[in-house]
């Protein structure tokens, strides 16, 4: 598939996912607010990875591949001067509805992920969560490093594909949840020689090892239990993390 094809298909899939959460929201458009612990606890990643761009305030964050616009959201409640950017304009219709709704002020762009239209260096600060393994790195990461500054720092939650046993179950069983496009791929660790040429300072933390059970038993003692497994193991045995489902990458200028 071409790369131009390959763009059709990721907006076209997004757009139909965006006006099916349109439907929901003409009958609940109270639904657009929401409190900060709402999207930063819905995964075990997301609230450490936030820690991890620091203080916000002031800065100019762009939040790469925005999706319903949470997380830009919460940054510019953090005093973030947010630019969002999407693919889908159905989706940046969403965030821009989002943001309205939550009284903050937010950029919004529609644009390709591989080819940003921005100036050099012009963000302190990039956040993305499932954006990159849409992407073509070869492409997207050389972007990421012209856009943001010397002394910036970019944070990315993705899925992982280091484990073989849960790519199989990816490709092969049928969970709650497991929409994709046809040409998305869990980031692997080959591919972590492309952000390690671009940037001088890659960090890597795996997320959900023994509690990616979660994806079938969504609450209760067992999910809390696996929790506190994972938060031991993947501490004392950071090698454990190289089987997790997710990572959260820390790339620094």
């Amino acid at each position: 598939m071409s790369s131009t094809d390959r763009l059709s298909a990721e907006r076209l899939f997004h757009d139909r996912q965006a006006r099916q959460r349109a439907e929901d929201f003409a009958q609940r458009s109270d639904n657009l607010c929401f409190q900060d612990d709402l999207y930063l606890g819905h995964e075990t990643w997301i609230r450490p990875a936030m820690a991890q761009l620091g203080d916000v305030a002031g800065q100019q964050i762009l939040d790469l591949g925005c999706g319903h616009g949470m997380a830009a959201v919460v940054l510019a409640r953090r005093g973030a001067r947010v630019t969002a950017l999407d693919l889908s304009f159905g989706y940046l219709d969403e965030a821009r509805r989002r943001a309205g709704a939550n009284g903050v002020a937010i950029s919004f762009v529609q644009a390709e992920g591989e080819r940003l239209p921005f100036a050099d260096e012009s963000f302190d600060r990039i956040w993305g969560n499932a954006i990159l393994h849409h992407l073509d790195l070869r492409k997207a990461v050389p972007e990421l490093r012209r856009i943001l500054r010397q002394g910036g720092r970019a944070v990315f939650c993705e899925p992982w594909g280091g484990n073989p046993l849960l790519n199989w179950a990816r490709s092969r069983l049928p969970y709650p949840g497991k929409l994709r496009t046809p040409d998305e791929q869990p980031l692997r660790p080959r591919d972590l020689h492309l952000f390690r040429s671009s940037f001088p300072r890659v960090g890597v933390r795996g997320y959900q090892l023994l509690s990616m059970a979660r994806r079938l038993v969504r609450f209760g003692p067992l999910v809390a239990g696996l929790d506190w497994c994972d938060d031991l193991l993947l501490t004392r045995v950071p090698a454990f993390q190289h089987f997790c489902r997710y990572v959260v990458l820390t790339l620094r200028c």
